[in-house]
């Protein structure tokens, strides 16, 4: 009898972890149908007999980004919404271009890590750690070097030279989504209460009032 307990607790166990990763793929691929308005963890496949070349096609990562904004920046995503091939395969890519002295907001992307490779120019990058610690990791990046930010983790890059810098950046995600932390405390709809930001922030409400102001 023990025996036979012990062997179903190894089952078990087995099982446990088996169920706790991600599926195998079960086909070539799953080309997303964005017209189907079934609601999934993703995208329903189209007819596989229907895929073309063109749905895991993008054109258009050669050409630069306008960074006439107020942060000096433009990011080119490729993800499952401009490649519909994308569906279920748990990465994509982005362009992504800085005036001089330029910035990326801290941003996070909840579903996927990011892996950065610069193209041209000097880039000033880093993460903060989670709380308690809350710490700083930073580095300046030249053509050809590449920089990872861990999944979730509050994330930035600057642009420290004097002419344009581009990067390409690898996420781990068909659909990665990107908060950036300004627009999402200061530009929620309908907005956080300035009582609640004064606080948080250790400042005046008028000081909060004209942070929502901008965005």
């Amino acid at each position: 009898m023990a025996s036979k307990f012990l062997l179903l607790a190894l089952l078990a166990i087995t099982s446990s972890i088996a169920l706790a990763s991600d599926p195998s793929s079960l086909q070539d691929f799953c080309v997303a149908d964005a017209k189907n308005s079934v609601l999934v963890n993703g995208l329903v496949c189209k007819d596989p007999k229907l895929a073309e070349a063109n749905d895991f096609f993008f054109s258009g990562l050669q050409l630069a980004g306008n960074t006439s904004n107020a942060v000096g920046s433009s990011v080119t995503p490729v993800n499952v919404a401009q490649i519909a091939g994308l569906n279920t395969l748990g990465i994509s890519i982005a362009r992504i271009d800085y005036a001089p002295w330029g910035i990326n907001p801290p941003h996070t992307h909840p579903r996927a890590s990011e892996i950065l490779t610069v193209l041209e120019g000097s880039l000033k990058v880093g993460f903060v750690t989670s709380n308690p610690e809350n710490r700083l990791i930073t580095k300046v990046l030249e053509k050809g070097d590449v920089f990872v930010f861990p999944v979730g983790l509050v994330h930035f890059q600057q642009n420290v030279g004097y002419g344009n810098a581009v990067a390409i950046a690898a996420l781990s995600s068909q659909n990665p989504g990107v908060i950036t932390i300004a627009n999402a405390v200061f530009g929620s709809k309908p907005d956080i209460s300035a009582d609640i930001l004064a606080k948080a922030f250790q400042v005046e409400k008028n000081t909060i009032y004209n942070f929502q102001s901008k965005f």
